[in-house]
């Protein structure tokens, strides 16, 4: 199976799906990622909060595959923002990784309240010009926060990682993203089973037509959005599935239909609102 990639602004590039390891417990992450590497997954997005970056480096290790086939991103925790701890940071999770270099490093949050996240960023940019990180990004951050990273350093993220799903679609944000040449990956893009996607008429119907599963569909959509996306299971058989995404298209009517499940006033949201976390 090939999976299409997407080109950054800085010219390099990312496989557009992907496999997430948000929650997966550290005792099972090389198991799951092992799983997932031999379903066909290349990309894997884990992050230092989440525990298990041990685990997504024994998979790697382990695996087989040359680490120029892999694309691995990890992300910049919220407490490690000022003075020199991104800089500790960054070597902490490659030592836990076991890599050199990771393709793409993230600012997890812009914590606002703390007001250090234009100097992570101005750091971050240092992790790339030596080479430690191919690319970087941002997670979480509004307009306001992408404006200001970039009127101070003059170098724009390659990528904001978010949360989307048909129920919350953040449009300003993806707006802003397309003026501006940044990727725009989809963080709980099922929403998390916080908000009933697959019981919709929208997705139901969909999922009827093309004889695939309401999960399918809803990846789809992300895709045909030109969103990267990378969704989280334990069990292979739901990996393998997600990864199944590829064979079918949906139309203009079914994409439409699935656009106008955003109620537009934010209630679609599940997580949790990026300036109210630090």
């Amino acid at each position: 199976m090939t999976i299409p990639t997407l080109e950054f602004n800085d010219g390099n590039s990312i496989p557009q799906l992907g496999y997430g390891v948000f929650k997966v417990p550290a005792d099972e992450a090389e198991r799951a990622v092992a799983e997932a590497l031999d379903a066909g997954y290349r990309h894997i997005d884990t992050a230092a909060i989440y525990g298990n970056e041990e685990g997504v480096g024994a998979a790697i290790a382990n695996s087989g595959i040359a680490r120029s086939e892999l694309f691995v991103t990890t992300k910049l925790w919220n407490d490690r923002h000022h003075d020199d701890e991104p800089d500790r940071a960054i070597a902490e999770s490659l030592e836990r990784l076991g890599l050199e270099q990771v393709d793409l490093y993230l600012v997890h949050w812009p914590t606002p309240a703390k007001d250090d996240y234009v100097h992570a960023w101005e750091k971050m940019i240092g992790i790339r010009e030596r080479g430690l990180a191919r690319s970087i990004g941002v997670s979480n951050h509004l307009v306001p926060h992408l404006e200001r990273i970039v009127a101070a350093t003059g170098i724009t993220p390659a990528v904001n990682q978010i949360e989307l799903h048909p129920a919350y679609q953040q449009r300003e944000i993806t707006d802003w993203a397309a003026a501006h040449g940044v990727l725009i990956e989809s963080w709980g893009p099922l929403g998390q089973g916080k908000y009933d996607l697959f019981g919709t008429d929208a997705v139901a119907t969909a999922a009827a037509a093309t004889g695939r599963t309401p999960a399918q569909v809803v990846l789809r959509w992300h895709l045909q959005k030109g969103f990267i996306v990378f969704p989280k299971s334990v069990h292979a058989e739901r990996m393998r599935e997600n990864l199944d995404v590829f064979g079918f298209q949906l139309d203009d009517a079914q994409m439409a239909a699935i656009d106008a499940l955003d109620p537009l006033d934010g209630s679609g949201r599940v997580g949790s609102q990026p300036n109210d976390v630090n």
